[in-house]
């Protein structure tokens, strides 16, 4: 799936991974399932901390799709449904490092803010991205480092090509698009810090 140029790169990249990881993929016998499956072979190639397991769908889960898990920690963790290529690799990339313990270049009480949102049950994000979006990756990286940091915040990053039947139920008509808990949060280009304060003025509305 990775040319060589690439697979040197995710495996420099992942010499920063301090704790061990786990990818969870859910797969058909599809075409995008195959290719999900050979790229995530490849993460799995680039370090002995990463390990996959692929599964048949059984929660409703999308397919393709696959999960980045801490391992023995699962509420440390970030989704994709499709296949994170184009400007999002470097979503993947970040995620990978993120879920397996490298610190991200935020500012410190950012993170703080992050962990210290009082949350009423649980945020569930779903982000809409194109692989040729230019703004999608800072949502993406966004809501996936949120989820890292807050067990409370979940986050799935949606490829609208291969999920045309809800990119049409849901009338998105652009990416990124955003929902929270199945309500449209957002669109278009946004940061941690505006994301954040979103959610805090929602959460004191």
């Amino acid at each position: 799936m990775l040319d060589a140029g690439m697979k040197t790169q995710l495996k420099a990249y992942l010499v920063n991974l301090r704790v061990p990881i786990k990818l969870v993929a859910y797969s058909d016998n599809g075409a995008k399932s195959h290719e999900m499956v050979d790229l995530l072979e490849d993460v799995v190639a680039a370090s002995d901390k990463v390990s996959l397991t692929v599964k048949q769908p059984a929660n409703g889960e999308r397919v393709p799709s696959f999960d980045i898990v801490r391992t023995g920690s699962p509420e440390v963790a970030a989704t994709f449904a499709g296949l994170p290529m184009g400007h999002e690799f470097t979503s993947l990339v970040l995620a990978l490092l993120w879920v397996g313990g490298h610190p991200p270049k935020v500012e410190a009480e950012t993170i703080e803010a992050v962990k210290a949102l009082d949350i009423d049950g649980e945020l569930r994000f779903e982000t809409y991205f194109s692989l040729s979006c230019q703004n999608c990756p800072d949502v993406v990286q966004a809501l996936n480092l949120m989820s890292v940091l807050n067990p409370k915040i979940k986050h799935v990053a949606i490829d609208g090509a291969l999920f045309q039947a809800e990119v049409e139920a849901r009338q998105v008509m652009a990416v990124p698009s955003i929902y929270l808990n199945g309500e449209v949060f957002g669109q278009g280009r946004m940061g941690l810090e505006e994301i954040l304060a979103k959610i805090d003025t929602g959460a004191q509305a």
